[in-house]
């Protein structure tokens, strides 16, 4: 069976999370609105999902969580939505970067316009590459080394259940609503490099990218070629946006690969290129591999819902307090 269509069902989900995404911040904008307005816009709902976009918030919970054997009540769904993110990076490789990530999704069609208008993308020279990957994975360590081994357990707690880190979506709302100049430079070249080169921020900068590349390495699904019937036509390794040649393996156990499935669904031999479960015999249908990253990515946040671990226990009072504006 032709693998053709795994390619537009990706492509829906992923956008689907992006427009999911905008409307979470278009609700949370709301929100923030009501009290700075003093009250005369209406008072929205806070959406909980919008602290997918604080993984350092995660990263302290996950250690407090360790800690203490609680998840702290501030930003919940912020680790909650971290831990659905590791499991989905376990157990399907870096699936969440490819089908699930909003920056991944408006990277890929950036490069895919490049592609149009320039007939091509670019790569850096090899050893470029590999210095700039590193990169994401320097950042990783800095973040891990300050928050998993540096800070002491009492300063964790103490800065979670600050006025600080109750408002940290309200900060990087706010930064994003009034952008410094070098900050906009820096978004703005980022951009522009996305038309000539395939993703740039994911394969140099993103510190998330290379934790969850890193935990992917233990995923028991993997490209896998069959070199009886591979025809060695190399059209996988061309399609591949991580640079990964394909071709040459005979399965693929790179950190880089966003398991996208563009190689598997572009492959020219009926059967060659599969993703299958370790072992090499047990095939994984692409639809089953799309329903399993939904339905562990959003099964996450039902889960927290289930167990009160969703809706932060900030008050809209305390918001009010804490953004200025008291009803």
């Amino acid at each position: 069976m032709s693998k053709r269509y795994i390619q537009p069902l990706r492509i829906a989900v992923a956008w689907g999370f992006l427009f999911f995404q905008l409307y979470l911040g278009v609700q949370f904008f709301r929100f923030v609105l009501h009290f700075r307005s003093g009250g005369v816009t209406p008072l929205v709902s806070r959406p909980n999902g919008v602290e997918g976009f604080l993984p350092i918030s995660a990263l302290l919970g996950l250690k407090e969580w360790f800690v203490s054997g609680a998840i702290n009540p501030v930003h919940p769904a912020a680790l909650v939505i971290f831990l659905a993110v590791i499991a989905v990076s376990f157990l399907l490789k870096r699936s969440f970067c490819s089908w699930i990530c909003p920056v991944g999704t408006v990277s890929e069609l950036l490069w895919k316009c490049g592609f149009n208008i320039f007939k091509r993308n670019y790569r850096p020279p090899r050893w470029l590459d590999i210095g700039l990957r590193g990169v994401k994975y320097l950042l990783l360590a800095f973040f891990l080394w300050s928050i998993v081994w540096v800070m002491p357990s009492e300063a964790v707690t103490a800065f979670i259940h600050s006025d600080y880190n109750k408002i940290a979506d309200v900060r990087l709302l706010d930064f994003f609503l009034h952008l410094s100049g070098v900050a906009l430079a820096v978004i703005v070249t980022l951009l522009i490099l996305s038309l000539p080169f395939r993703s740039p921020f994911c394969r140099f900068l993103c510190p998330y990218g290379a934790l969850v590349g890193l935990i992917s390495m233990l995923s028991p699904v993997k490209v896998t070629r069959d070199k009886k019937t591979c025809v060695h036509c190399g059209v996988c390794t061309q399609v591949c946006p991580s640079y990964i040649p394909v071709m040459e393996k005979e399965r693929v156990f790179s950190e880089e690969c966003i398991g996208c499935w563009r190689c598997i669904s572009h492959c020219r031999a009926m059967g060659t290129l599969e993703m299958k479960l370790t072992g090499r015999r047990i095939v994984v249908p692409g639809l089953l591999f799309a329903l399993l990253v939904v339905g562990i990515v959003w099964g996450g946040s039902l889960v927290g819902k289930a167990t009160g671990h969703w809706k932060t226990a900030v008050s809209v009072e305390e918001f009010g307090r804490l953004l200025g504006k008291p009803e």
